[in-house]
């Protein structure tokens, strides 16, 4: 992500804009460019060798050791955070709910992902979100602090106040042109999206791409304004993370987010470089609302991958399946 070596001031308008990221200069235009040769039928599945890092990883088993296995499949923790880095891990933390209720992020999840980046060398770790309800409700009860709490250099916490948060110009946005960005997201190197796999009733499911709406100050902008897929791709032409690691240990597959709905116990972690493509295979793997759908059926997933953010086309890329 490395955010704050390309963030340019203007001090008498008090915005901020990332210009270009450094994530984007070395894969966007290649993403933009796979998926016009997607669209021209230029691209076709390839196979794997044993050793090639695969565009994503699934691996089934508790939520630590899926979680280890899922991010090792893609060549470590060490090919997203460097020694010295300051990560910032993004999960579902937004309601004052039990992990088996699967509307937060299994704590276990977000806790491996934070040991990771501390043996890798991180400087800190913080797990931030702007929570929907009771902001101290929402960090006992989901227990992502508890399970956070030995682990060294690493911090929880959730943020609304308008002192923790710039605003930003979404240079790429095409509606959706500013928000307000937590100040601790734009200083960090690394940004780690870590969503519970759930359903969504204004999107279909909430993945990696809308928990990014979880990092700025006013949402409901988003849902009154615009259209609120086309928003989310908006945003995430910025806040584009480094590594999605979708929790599907259980699956909110009903009247989510908040629940309560149907929850599938799955036993499984998704994992990628790729935001879009982490969705787009959540969305295959599980059924939502009692039936299967494809990510072209979810309006952001597709505009994403038209917009070259990522990918949607799963059958041309590879996937790795493990059990840890």
């Amino acid at each position: 992500m490395k955010k704050n070596k390309n963030i340019s001031s203007d001090n008498s308008t008090g915005y901020f804009s990332v210009t270009r990221r450094e994530f984007l200069k070395k894969h966007g235009q290649a993403a933009i460019f796979a998926a016009a040769a997607v669209k021209a039928g230029l691209i076709f599945p390839l196979p794997a060798e044993a050793d090639q890092i695969p565009d994503i990883a699934v691996a089934r088993g508790g939520p630590v050791e899926a979680t280890r296995a899922a991010v090792e499949i893609l060549g470590g923790i060490g090919v997203f955070v460097k020694s010295g880095d300051k990560v910032v891990i993004k999960p579902n933390m937004s309601f004052a709910h039990p992990p088996e209720r699967a509307t937060n992020t299994h704590p276990d999840v977000v806790r491996t992902l934070s040991e990771m980046c501390i043996d890798a060398g991180a400087s800190s770790v913080m797990i931030l979100d702007n929570p929907l309800q009771g902001a101290e409700l929402c960090i006992e009860r989901s227990g992502i602090e508890k399970a956070c709490r030995q682990v060294p250099r690493t911090s929880v916490r959730t943020m609304s106040s308008g002192r923790f948060f710039d605003k930003v110009i979404l240079d790429q946005g095409k509606r959706f042109k500013e928000t307000d960005v937590m100040r601790d997201v734009l200083d960090a190197d690394v940004l780690i999206a870590a969503p519970v796999a759930k359903s969504h009733s204004a999107t279909g499911v909430s993945l990696s791409m809308k928990g990014m709406m979880g990092l700025i100050r006013d949402r409901g902008i988003m849902h009154r304004r615009y259209n609120l897929s086309s928003a989310i791709v908006d945003l995430c032409t910025f806040l584009k993370a480094d590594l999605a690691v979708i929790d599907a240990t259980r699956v909110l597959a009903s009247h989510g987010p908040m629940g309560p709905g149907e929850v599938i116990k799955a036993d499984r972690v998704i994992a990628s470089a790729d935001m879009v493509a982490a969705d787009a295979m959540a969305i295959d793997m599980f059924p939502w609302y009692g039936r299967d759908i494809m990510p072209r059926n979810v309006a952001h997933v597709f505009e994403a991958h038209e917009r070259g953010l990522g990918r949607m086309d799963l059958e041309n890329l590879i996937v790795k399946t493990v059990t840890a």
